[in-house]
């Protein structure tokens, strides 16, 4: 098991292979209530990482599914017990928006993110957010957004991390343009793109207001990507062909959403390349930041 996967890829990991028990023995997510006396919808819960599970609870669905390895029970039973750990976002709960999105991100191997109106978090500088928060967030007593800007500053580490995430933003023409917090604000956001889009790990891509129509101009989209993990269940679980959990996060005003089903993921990952190919590459996008720092 990786020593950098947290407590949320953990869970997922773990309703992935719960679900694939149940289904193997033949029984419905409705089954296995009613034999527990449950709420009905727990075992959904559960097999779709939305609570975090004991490891009585492991125990007794893995009994109930007549899984008998004892390797395969003790690394399920463990994956539950580490995935109830304490994380570091745990003490921005109150300023984290409902959802799962800072575990996954913490958790996943790369990141794909379309952004259409601002600079993707992960690339945002401290005065830039501010500006952000100064805007979207004006009722907001002072301390709330100085623990919104630390938590969001904090998720940046993943990109410089010993593992670091795999970064490929791809972001309006318009994002670059539209000044945000004053023309001295903007300008250092601008350098800060350029300084981030030097790392290995990350691609950042300008696509031009002249790239017509395309998939993604309903809102922000973020293809989540676990890569790597497969390779990580050395603890008895080696069943890569069954788990599946690169998911699809979906911002909008009336609420965030989850796409996962592994058919609507591949779409959104296709939708992800004929969107990087309409866009400039590394050297133009460069090219472009740096023309709007000298006009």
């Amino acid at each position: 098991m990786s020593v950098d996967e947290g407590p949320t890829l953990r869970r997922r990991r773990l309703g992935a292979e719960l679900k694939r028990c149940r289904e193997a023995a033949g029984l419905t997510q409705e089954n296995v209530s009613r034999h527990f006396e449950w709420h009905a919808a727990k075992v959904t819960r559960i097999e779709t990482a939305r609570v975090a599970v004991t490891a009585r609870d492991v125990r007794d669905l893995l009994d109930l599914y007549h899984v008998r390895d004892d390797a395969y029970r003790e690394a399920l039973i463990e994956l539950a017990r580490m995935s109830r750990e304490r994380t570091w976002w745990s003490d921005y709960r109150d300023v984290i928006r409902p959802g799962n999105f800072v575990g996954l991100e913490a958790g996943a191997s790369s990141m794909r993110t379309w952004e259409p109106t601002i600079v993707p978090g992960l690339l945002q500088t401290e005065q830039y957010i501010r500006a952000l928060m100064r805007t979207g967030r004006s009722f907001d007593p002072p301390h709330e957004i100085d623990r919104r800007v630390a938590l969001r500053m904090t998720r940046q580490g993943r990109l410089t991390e010993r593992r670091p995430l795999e970064l490929t933003a791809v972001v309006d023409e318009s994002v670059v343009r539209h000044v945000i917090g004053g023309s001295e604000v903007m300008s250092e956001q601008l350098r800060h793109l350029i300084e981030m889009a030097q790392l290995p790990n990350v691609m950042l891509q300008i696509l031009p207001f002249g790239s017509g129509e395309h998939a993604f101009l309903g809102g922000p989209v973020a293809l989540l990507e676990f890569r790597g993990v497969d390779a990580q269940m050395n603890h008895g679980i080696s069943r890569p062909e069954t788990t599946h959990l690169d998911v699809v996060y979906l911002e909008g005003l009336a609420g965030d959403s989850y796409e996962e089903q592994p058919a609507e993921v591949a779409r959104y990952r296709k939708e992800f390349e004929r969107l990087s190919a309409k866009a400039l590459d590394h050297r133009q996008t460069i090219k472009m930041i740096e023309s709007l720092l000298v006009a």
